[in-house]
């Protein structure tokens, strides 16, 4: 069982948001002012007053400036996405760990999934990455990243290969001569739908390779204290959220189940419709 440290309280400070951009279908991003550095997979608790505080990963470092990305799906998300220029937002964080930083990687993004590993795309060098997303309606960052090796799916074939991500990468791991990256794949990152991930991982299990994931669990407080984002014996919101492939193959919790708000345990499926 890992040790936690007590950790004290915060409050959060307030930002003006700088700018917002459109991205695919029902997704936007905002930006705001921040300085300090941050590691890829880190995420931040956004407060948005009268509603209330979510995690979101870092998806854009630019300059002076932090973005982050969401898809509006309820309640937190349908306020994030009203949010205009000039608008104050809460801050707390940066928490958590961040993803390692190695080369002759792989990325295998779902959905907006592909927000948290965002940065990390820009901080490696030449990394494969294969995206996926229900259609092309839904997909984003095609442009910011035309000039990645980047293998784009959809659900239905309306863009890219008619797919899934993960057929993807058995084929990229089992043949690799056999595609356009020039050298072996040595750490695959992930991050999306829970289901994708296990996969990704007995994947990676499969052929010997890292893997690296970024976990999601509904959290309050972001540092620890709440207790409702907790995996097995780890607690996502200081043990991770990024997780390596000795941790996760220990979580018998991974891929099966999750903890709604009131902290009950319900199975994976059940926790993604409420989350819906």
């Amino acid at each position: 069982m890992p040790n936690h440290e007590l950790l004290k309280t915060e409050m959060p400070i307030v930002v003006p948001v700088s700018k917002v951009i459109n991205e695919g279908k029902s997704q936007k991003t905002i930006f705001i002012p921040y300085k300090e550095k941050i590691k890829p997979g880190q995420f931040f608790m956004l407060w948005i007053p009268g509603i209330d505080a979510k995690p979101y990963a870092v998806s854009y470092i630019i300059g002076k400036e932090i973005g982050f990305t969401s898809m509006a799906i309820g309640k937190f998300s349908y306020a994030f996405d009203r949010l205009k220029k000039g608008d104050k937002i809460g801050l707390l964080g940066p928490y958590g760990n961040s993803f390692s930083l190695k080369n002759n990687a792989c990325i295998v993004a779902g959905g907006i999934g592909i927000s948290s590993v965002s940065t990390l795309i820009d901080s490696l060098k030449n990394p494969a990455v294969i995206y996926g997303s229900r259609n092309k309606d839904y997909l984003i960052y095609l442009k910011r990243y035309k000039n990645k090796k980047i293998i784009v799916c959809t659900d239905d074939g309306s863009y890219g290969i008619k797919g899934f991500t993960t057929n993807v990468l058995n084929d990229l791991l089992k043949n690799p001569r056999n595609n356009k990256i020039k050298n072996k794949i040595k750490i695959v990152y992930t991050c999306g739908p829970e289901i994708m991930m296990k996969k990704v991982l007995e994947i990676c299990n499969k052929y010997k390779v890292e893997c690296e994931a970024s976990l999601e669990r509904y959290m309050s407080c972001g540092f620890g204290i709440c207790g409702k984002c907790t995996i097995n014996d780890r607690i996502i919101c200081i043990d991770g959220p990024v997780f390596n492939s000795k941790q996760l193959n220990k979580m018998s919790d991974f891929g099966k189940s999750a903890r709604l708000k009131s902290c009950k345990k319900v199975t994976i499926g059940e926790y993604h419709k409420w989350r819906s």
